[in-house]
């Protein structure tokens, strides 16, 4: 008789190799929002995944990069702070080319002492199309640790080899009992859920500095019967990111809060009221005194 397993898996890289991605296929549902630019991704996101076999829990780490400032530190300490946590890494990678330098530094300042279970996922391997250039770039992957870890390769665009991955994974977890409900598919509460979608948003719809300057900080969220009411406040660090997020005759902002809005409302299944504002604190990602609630 097969035991039932539960354990925590987390999902870890350098920035944009597709870890939200990976994760919303996985679970089937948007939970991790997802843009092409680095440091999307900021805290620790658990998504739940039930089968037949087990309840997997999978936590969404911010990429890993080389810190240049306090908000660069927060995200390195955000995505080490998984791993003495969990069952299993898994570490992704971007397969269309091969390992750089940011890859080295995770190898070398994240997993140096890790000793469990570990899959090298080699995402977007599908985009080079000469067989051994494939091969070439993912020996440069597997060259980076000392032990043999098994590659899984897929593509989180198309979700080719998911079955794959997910079959790798339950192999490597412990046996163990349910902790959440099967229709749950994350932990995450409604509030953290309207902050990171309303700055999912702003880096969609703004470009230049913008993006990385942002922080969103939900000021109140009052849920009611038939209504969420939310009030939310941007920040940025300069005067001039405070007029392209607002735009001309506060076009931006409004379209800002629309998208967000349509979003929650479909995440919440009911009506939301969104107030959006924004604050200029200048060098914010700089300081450390109240960083951990605006990251």
């Amino acid at each position: 008789m097969k035991h039932y397993k539960f354990g925590y898996t987390a999902i870890i890289g350098r920035p944009n190799v597709g870890k939200s991605t990976i994760l919303n296929r996985i679970i089937g549902q948007k939970i991790a929002i997802t843009t092409d630019k680095a440091q999307t991704t900021r805290r620790r996101i658990n998504g739940i995944l039930t089968t037949e076999e087990a309840q997997i829990v999978f936590v969404d780490t911010p990429g890993i990069h080389k810190p240049l400032d306090k908000l660069g530190e927060c995200l390195v300490d955000e995505a080490k702070s998984a791993v003495p946590d969990v069952d299993l890494i898994l570490f992704v990678v971007d397969g269309s080319t091969t390992a750089g330098r940011g890859d080295k530094w995770i190898v070398e300042n994240v997993l140096k002492n890790y000793n469990g279970n570990l899959l090298i996922v080699i995402n977007k391997y599908d985009l080079i199309k000469d067989i051994k250039k494939r091969e070439e770039n993912l020996l440069t992957y597997k060259t980076l640790f000392e032990k043999n870890y098994p590659c899984i390769k897929i593509s989180a665009k198309t979700g080719r080899n998911f079955d794959t991955l997910i079959n790798n994974i339950i192999r490597k977890l412990p046996a163990g009992e349910k902790v959440y409900d099967d229709e749950i598919i994350t932990d995450e509460t409604m509030r953290n859920i309207a902050r990171e979608l309303i700055r999912e948003k702003i880096l969609l719809y703004t470009h230049d500095e913008v993006p990385h300057s942002v922080a969103v900080i939900i000021e109140s969220y009052e849920e009611l019967e038939k209504l969420d009411k939310i009030s939310a406040k941007i920040i940025v660090e300069q005067e001039t990111q405070k007029g392209i997020l607002i735009g001309k005759n506060g076009a931006m902002l409004k379209k800002i809060g629309t998208e967000a809005r349509k979003e929650l409302e479909l995440t919440a299944d009911k009506k939301v009221y969104l107030d959006l504002q924004v604050k200029v604190i200048k060098d914010w990602r700089k300081k450390s005194k109240d960083l951990g609630k605006m990251y």
